[in-house]
């Protein structure tokens, strides 16, 4: 009896599974990978997040905690990126640090990216309703009041549930169901349209920036910068998702790490941008707003515009919605087939090769959230779970390069200034989790304590790793 809380860091052997043919296709290059990080970090983040940062907490210095949280970001994207050519398994963080800190480690960490996945896409969902209803209205379609939006969404009287949000989520579910290539092809469509449609903001916006809009440049002084780069995370989660497409990825090795780099970095410069522009239009008081670049351009009265930009929002943020969507239902295919979860969420479609089941359940639940909770309650939920994961990828990697398994396997990627780098990315985000509000603390706190009794009554018992280590 000793020797069993020592079985709760037990660590899954990966070069087992390296070999095994798991049933996903794969399908995707390096260009889909690209595009599929692009298509989940640029969404809903830059259409709405840059004028929530400003209006809250830092005025027109916006674009600095966008390129702070860019930074942390590309730091814990170079770890992903020798984690994912070492180890190219779908599960993402997930499967990383099981193989490096152990089973128990693995499944909080776990747990907490199930609720990045959940709240992105139910947050990007709600703001898609937004949108939508938007352009709608322009056409002089309205829904009632009580499907506009959920109960206690600020700016909307008597909101019960926001029914749009709950159709879109549902229906992005049913394409996901239908396989991947076929996804990545619409994603790819989209994510060009949505750059164009960024790009025609920034040129026409810029002609009305005016200097006095960045006057007081730090309002909320440096701290509220910092503040605002912590929520600016919620902006670039994507290249997370990436990184769960590993077994359906043709050359993992290579493409994987310039798929991750390469988005985050042609995310960057049109986040940076963007903000830089709106704060020159629209002085930051006035941008605490759902759609504050439809706002911008109405405020300057380009309204032809105004719907264009509504149009690529909502194509942006179905791209988000269909990638973040993709990362969940793969990592619950990766818990599962551990054996921590039920093992109906990694059944495959004998056509499709896609876990329709997991994908349903994942969209179901999704929706759900995104019909009944207010979005700002939704937004900082995503950053706790994406910082934490961010968090223990960065320091995997010292144990990654100390670990003799792993010291003879093909590595097509090294972290640089190593030790250095993967120590400041841990100790950034951590710092960035120590910014975040107490709310969201204590409904991660919940959110873990719900985890920790699925663990102790399902997961311990049915861990395909401890079965196999006690049957050798």
């Amino acid at each position: 009896m000793a020797k069993q809380p020592l079985q709760l860091f037990i660590k899954k052997q990966v070069q087992t599974d390296l070999y095994k043919k798991t049933g996903l296709e794969k399908t995707l290059t390096a260009f889909s990978l690209t595009t599929m990080g692009i298509g989940a970090i640029v969404g809903s983040g830059i259409f709405i997040t840059p004028g929530l940062i400003a209006a809250n907490y830092t005025g027109p210095s916006v674009m600095l905690s966008y390129v702070i949280a860019v930074v942390v970001c590309a730091m814990a994207a170079l770890c992903y990126s020798e984690f994912s050519s070492t180890i190219p398994l779908a599960g993402s963080a997930y499967t990383y640090v099981y193989a490096v800190f152990g089973e128990f480690v693995a499944w909080i960490l776990g747990w907490a990216l199930i609720s990045e996945y959940l709240f992105a896409v139910s947050s990007v969902a709600v703001s898609w309703s937004s949108y939508f209803q938007n352009l709608m209205g322009g056409f002089g379609i309205k829904l009632p009041a009580f499907l506009q939006a959920a109960a206690g969404t600020a700016g909307v009287k008597g909101g019960g549930i926001d029914i749009v949000a709950l159709l879109i989520t549902m229906l992005v579910a049913g394409l996901l169901s239908k396989g991947i290539r076929e996804s990545a092809r619409i994603n790819n469509i989209m994510v060009i349209v949505k750059i164009l449609v960024i790009l025609l903001f920034i040129a026409i916006a810029i002609f009305y920036v005016k200097p006095s809009n960045y006057r007081p440049f730090l309002p909320f002084g440096t701290h509220g910068v910092f503040k605002g780069a912590a929520v600016a995370f919620y902006a670039y989660i994507g290249f997370d998702a990436v990184s769960t497409a590993s077994e359906e990825v043709k050359n993992p090795k290579r493409n994987m790490p310039i798929g991750i780099i390469s988005s985050l970095l042609v995310a960057a410069v049109l986040y940076i941008s963007l903000s830089a522009v709106l704060v020159g239009v629209v002085h930051y008081t006035k941008l605490g707003v759902a759609d504050p670049v439809a706002f911008a351009l109405n405020l300057i009265h380009q309204d032809w515009a105004a719907g264009v930009i509504s149009f690529g929002a909502i194509v942006g943020m179905t791209t988000v919605l269909i990638v973040m969507s993709y990362g969940g239902t793969r990592l619950l295919f990766a818990i599962s087939r551990d054996g921590l979860l039920p093992a109906s969420l990694k059944k495959l479609h004998p056509k499709t090769h896609v876990p329709v089941a997991n994908t349903w359940i994942f969209g179901i639940v999704a929706s759900i959230f995104a019909a009944f909770i207010p979005i700002d309650k939704i937004a900082e939920l995503v950053n706790i779970g994406t910082l934490s994961a961010f968090a223990m990828v960065s320091l995997g990697i010292v144990f990654l390069r100390h670990d003799e398994r792993f010291k003879d396997m093909d590595t097509s990627f090294k972290v640089p200034w190593y030790p250095v780098l993967p120590i400041a990315s841990f100790l950034a985000c951590v710092y960035l989790m120590t910014q975040l509000q107490p709310f969201t603390w204590e409904a991660f706190g919940i959110w873990v304590v719900i985890g920790l009794i699925v663990y102790v009554s399902y997961g311990y018992h049915h861990s395909r790793v401890r079965r196999e280590t006690s049957a050798d």
